[in-house]
């Protein structure tokens, strides 16, 4: 039997879903999931988007070390890729693996988990021949794992499947090549690269055969999907007798053209997709929504916006304008109908910012049909543009907390006013795993079709598609149902 390991995910469903793939590797080859006082190894998947979440990652390590000294801690993710000499220096840490080399990080964590002994006699080769992948070790106390190459950074998932994750991610795209003057992103993961569809499909199939009703397709910039691979033309086609040219099968380029084929190979019954960029939401894929909204297709939209200031928007380097990001949302609404779900990241405090646009980034947000909201601060990231920004003109840090309360009254009264519109209707849903003290008080944890929370009367077992009537809404935005039938 392997080590018992325990994971720590930080950050997006991106990141989640490499830290799950870490894990199935690591339970195909005997290793056991164990709570985090007891594992041999701790797997930190760390997220480096903000000051803030860099804080909680080290916090993590500390807490990890002190509770568990014997354990080895192994640090992968954005921030291992981001600063990994900070982190290697930490006392506990035996790895760092940058995402660069995040395909390599199974192995690594197998190799770490074994004594010193072991390592000699058991495993010395391939740890040996893994060290050989570092290139940057400096004098750090344990070895690190990272470049600037990327070539080791695409950790394909062991088959996803329905377990503690009622609704697993699927990520099919990694890496970004935008130039977002306050991300980090392209620093962390690399350009943009795509799953093959071949790949994404068997996945697709396998979850299906397993008992999965919903699937979420992720990535960092999952509307890039498909743009690196195979051309489709007739360039790659064979020339026949007569000199014409037959085209070869090819690799499918746009997530239109995924969504389809997994609609006409699968018998998945709901697809759900993460965060697209507004410039993403092409016609092809908003002729999807038009096509399988609510039926195979969810209702749910995120489209990060940051900031709804086009004078804002142009220091950011976003790739939109306000009327173009409105002109998206109306195509969505048109093609999903109202109970489309629509969502949106929003920043405040970004070098520069002063009141008036703000206050034309709230008076935005007011005119459009949101969900939810999710609100950032923010976070000047070293190596970024908006790094010099911020060191230039900062907003001060009152006036930040201000505009985040403004942004959160009216985050909350968008979730009001949406939630609000459901209440006697009759909703799709699916059963998610209920905390225990819930299921002992006769209720049920669920996901509308439309990506609302809610709770239903009645113990039900997780996995399940069924129809709930939406009797109340509660003052933390969540919905109360009772059970309608499969």
């Amino acid at each position: 039997m392997g080590a018992g390991f325990h994971i720590e995910n930080f950050g997006c469903r991106a990141a989640r879903a490499d830290g799950e793939a870490i894990g199935e590797r690591l339970l195909a080859a005997g290793s056991s999931v164990e709570p985090l006082l007891t594992a041999d190894v701790v797997v930190v998947n760390t997220c480096s988007v903000t000051g803030e979440a860099d804080r909680q990652a080290r916090a993590f390590i500390r807490r990890a070390h002190r509770r568990n000294p014997k354990a080895r801690i192994v640090v992968t993710g954005c921030y291992a890729q981001r600063a990994p000499e900070e982190l290697a220096a930490m006392p506990g840490v035996a790895a760092v693996v940058g995402n660069s080399h995040k395909a390599l990080a199974p192995e690594i964590v197998r190799q770490v988990s074994k004594s010193a002994s072991e390592q000699v006699s058991e495993a010395g080769a391939a740890f040996v021949h893994l060290r050989a992948l570092i290139t940057s070790a400096g004098t750090a106390a344990a070895p690190i794992f990272a470049d600037d190459r990327f070539a080791h950074s695409f950790l394909e998932e062991a088959q996803v499947m329905p377990g503690a994750q009622t609704r697993p991610n699927l990520k099919i795209q990694e890496g970004c090549g935008n130039r977002c003057t306050f991300c980090v992103i392209p620093q962390t993961r690399g350009g943009s690269r795509s799953l093959e569809a071949d790949k994404v499909l068997r996945q697709v199939r396998g979850f299906v055969a397993a008992g999965g009703n919903e699937l979420v397709l992720s990535g960092i910039n999952l509307g890039r999907w498909g743009r690196d691979l195979a051309s489709p033309t007739l360039a790659t086609g064979i020339s026949r007798e007569d000199g014409a040219q037959e085209p070869c099968r090819s690799e499918l380029r746009s997530l239109a053209e995924l969504v389809r084929r997994i609609f006409a190979e699968t018998a998945l019954p709901r697809l759900r997709l993460s965060s697209i960029e507004p410039m993403d939401w092409d016609r092809d894929l908003i002729g999807m929504v038009r096509e399988f909204g609510g039926k195979r297709l969810a209702r749910h939209a995120h489209l990060p916006l940051q900031s709804g200031s086009d004078a804002v928007l142009r220091q950011m380097h976003r790739r939109y304008r306000p009327w173009h990001y409105a002109e998206k949302v109306a195509a969505l609404l048109a093609a999903a109908g109202p109970e489309l779900t629509l969502g949106a990241d929003v920043m405040a405090g970004f070098p520069g910012e002063t009141e008036r646009e703000f206050e034309e980034s709230c008076e935005f947000l007011r005119s459009l049909p949101f969900g939810y909201l999710h609100l950032f601060p923010f976070s000047p990231r070293p190596g970024t543009r908006a790094w010099e920004m911020h060191a230039a003109a900062p907003v001060p840090a009152p006036a930040v907390e201000e505009r985040m309360a403004e942004l959160r009254a009216i985050r909350d009264q968008k979730i009001q006013a949406h939630r609000s519109r459901f209440v006697g209707r009759e909703l799709e849903c699916i059963t998610l795993h209920t905390p225990e003290t819930a299921r002992r008080g006769g209720r049920s944890a669920a996901l509308t079709e439309n990506f609302l929370p809610i709770w239903i009367d009645g113990v039900l077992e997780a996995n399940r598609m069924v129809r709930a009537r939406v009797t109340a809404l509660r003052e933390d935005g969540e919905l109360e149902a009772v059970f309608a039938g499969e």
